[in-house]
C-alpha cells in the first residue's frame, strides 16, 4: 500500500508501546516516600512520564534540594528495576510494528528513558531489529525540546514534513509541534484525552488496535 502522508513514524515508549504508566507512577511515589518528601498524587506523578529522569523528578519533588536529586533518582531506579523485572507491551504492539515495517515505513523511538533502560526493554521484548533509529533523554535534550526528532530525521535522511510522532503525553505532542511535525495521541497512557486533544493531533487512538488501523489507512 502506498504511503500517503508519512515515511517515518516515531513512537514514544512508556505508555505508548509499553504498558508501564502505573509502575512508573508508583516508583516515583515510592522514591519520594523513601526520602521523606511529599508524595505526589497519581495524576501529578504520571504527568511527568516521558520527560528525562532529572526533569521529571524536579517537577515531582519541587521542594527537594537539587543536590539531592541523585539520591531521589537512585531510589526511583531501585523501585522501577528491582520491583518489576518484566517488560509488558500493550496488546497488539508487535503485530502493529511488524505490519508497518512490512508496508515500508521507517520506525523510530524517542523516549524519556535512558539508553541503558531502552536497550534493556527492547532486548527483553525482541523488538530491536524493527527500529531504524532510537533516541533517549540522556543523549540529548529532554522532551518537549525538538532535538530528539530533529536528530532522528537527520540520521535517517527523512523530511520532517513526512514524519509523525506518536505518544501518550502532551510532552510528546508538544515536541512534535516544536519540531514542525505532525503528532498522534494515544489516550490509554499517562495523560488524559482532553489535554492531548488541546494540542490538535491528527488522530487520538483509544487503543493499539485503533492506532494500527489509522496508521494503515491514513499514514
Amino acid at each position: 500500500m502506498a504511503r500517503q502522508q508519512f515515511d517515518l513514524i516515531v513512537f514514544d515508549w512508556d505508555g505508548t508501546l509499553m504498558d508501564s504508566t502505573a509502575h512508573i507512577t508508583r516508583s516515583i511515589q515510592s522514591a519520594c516516600r523513601d526520602l521523606g518528601l511529599p508524595v505526589p498524587a497519581d495524576e501529578a506523578a504520571s504527568f511527568v512520564i516521558g520527560l528525562g529522569l532529572r526533569d521529571a523528578l524536579q517537577i515531582a519533588a519541587p521542594t527537594l534540594d537539587p543536590a539531592d536529586y541523585p539520591r531521589l533518582a537512585e531510589r526511583y531506579r531501585f523501585h522501577y528495576l528491582v520491583k518489576d523485572q518484566t517488560t509488558e507491551l500493550f496488546d497488539g504492539v508487535p503485530a502493529m510494528l511488524q505490519g508497518l515495517r512490512d508496508e515500508g515505513y521507517l520506525l523510530a523511538v524517542a523516549t524519556g528513558k535512558s539508553r541503558v533502560g531502552l536497550n534493556r526493554a527492547l532486548d527483553q521484548v525482541r523488538l530491536t531489529s524493527l527500529f531504524d533509529g532510537t533516541r533517549c533523554a540522556d543523549e540529548t535534550f529532554s522532551k518537549p525540546h525538538p532535538a530528539m526528532l530533529h536528530e532522528l530525521t537527520r540520521e535517517l535522511g527523512q523530511d520532517p514534513a513526512r514524519t509523525v510522532m506518536v505518544g501518550d503525553t502532551t510532552h510528546d505532542l508538544q515536541m512534535a509541534i516544536n519540531a514542525g511535525m505532525s503528532g498522534i495521541g494515544v489516550t490509554y497512557g499517562a495523560h488524559p484525552a482532553a489535554t492531548l486533544a488541546a494540542l490538535e493531533p491528527k488522530f487520538l487512538a483509544s487503543d493499539v488496535a485503533s492506532l494500527s488501523v489509522w496508521l494503515h489507512d491514513h499514514a
